[in-house]
């Protein structure tokens, strides 16, 4: 069997870095395009409308603000991550095949669907790997669409989209020794009261406007049961400092009706139960974008708890890359295997 060559491909969402109404157009037709035209019908000549609308209010708050997004910083800054942890690891896997590791967005260049057309003429394989921990059909469910319509029924034997990641307990290990290292000396020794911790996710659909479970995957079911599983952890732990988890998703407005379980009734709950202080953390993505940095913060800062903090995502943490690589070579080794027995299959034909 010749030796193979595979890229990885990091990917998320993508948002503008230079904030301007000409950047920010083409970024919001293309999510209404890919992800909001899953909930809502939208007619092709609104949706110019819409995300020029959008746009433009966007354009105004974060110039207002001076905000600027990191995601496609923090992104560039995993991959780079990843790609040192795969080298560095001595895996057997580097005797047989060459690996490449590249960052693409579904909404900003390098778009991913354009990054897969180029590296399946130039490498045996792909391995994507969606920057959020749980998926569903507005989130990895992009990547996984991109891949179908490229590769239709071969895809299986091309492409890996890694998935199911949020239910990995080393991930679970280093969310949780990630979190309390980052705690400020104010939070840690803080006396007066209790201190409430708001673990940020992405939230998603429960019922559509007619009242009915949507059709599409929404990731409901592992959303909740994410949650589940890292509070009854992080309240376990022994340096656990926390009166109480609570999960604060961020909605959306369209659609239908939503997870009630939103920061603002998360902070609303600890402020009525006499909670001093509150910790945020935004579990439910591997990288920190306008809507935790910017949305989550900024509510966080108006709950004006007497003691608070934002601690950022997992980013492009030592610990989060390694695991990440081992997680890598997983997903490259099948597609190796699985390749080497259908190239079995056809010369015994």
């Amino acid at each position: 069997m010749k030796r193979k060559r595979y890229a990885v491909v990091v990917t998320t969402y993508g948002e503008v870095e230079a904030v301007t109404v000409k950047n920010l157009w083409p970024n919001s037709r293309k999510i209404l395009k890919v992800v909001t035209r899953q909930i809502v019908k939208i007619p092709t000549a609104m949706i110019y409308f819409v995300a020029d609308y959008r746009s433009t209010k966007h354009y105004i708050n974060w110039k207002l603000n001076r905000y600027r997004s990191t995601l496609l910083a923090i992104n560039r800054a995993q991959k780079t991550t990843l790609a040192h942890a795969l080298a560095e690891s001595g895996n057997d896997f580097f005797s047989k095949a060459d690996v490449d590791v590249f960052d693409a967005y579904y909404f900003v260049p390098p778009y991913l669907d354009d990054m897969l057309q180029q590296l399946q003429r130039e490498y045996d394989g792909i391995v994507v790997v969606p920057m959020i921990p749980v998926e569903s059909a507005f989130s990895c469910g992009v990547a996984c669409q991109m891949v179908i319509d490229l590769y239709g029924d071969s895809s299986f034997s091309h492409v890996r989209v890694m998935s199911k990641l949020w239910k990995e307990d080393r991930l679970h290990r280093i969310y949780i020794e990630y979190l309390f290292g980052q705690l400020s000396a104010s939070v840690r020794l803080h006396q007066k009261g209790k201190i409430g911790l708001v673990l940020v996710i992405h939230g998603t659909l429960v019922k559509n406007r007619a009242g009915n479970p949507p059709k599409l995957y929404t990731g409901l079911e592992e959303t909740i049961a994410f949650f589940e599983v890292m509070k009854r952890k992080i309240m376990a732990d022994p340096e656990n400092i926390f009166g109480d988890v609570r999960q604060g998703c961020i909605n959306h407005s369209t659609g239908g009706e939503w997870t009630s379980d939103t920061i603002e009734h998360a902070l609303e709950e600890f402020k009525r139960e006499g909670y001093e202080g509150v910790v945020m953390f935004p579990y439910g993505f591997f990288a920190d974008n306008s809507e935790t940095e910017y949305d989550a913060f900024k509510k966080l800062k108006e709950a004006n708890f007497a003691v608070s903090q934002y601690v950022r995502c997992i980013n492009d943490s030592p610990a989060f890359g390694r695991w990440l690589s081992d997680q890598v070579f997983v997903e490259l080794q099948k597609l190796y295997d699985l390749q080497a027995a259908l190239e079995r299959l056809e010369l015994n034909q």
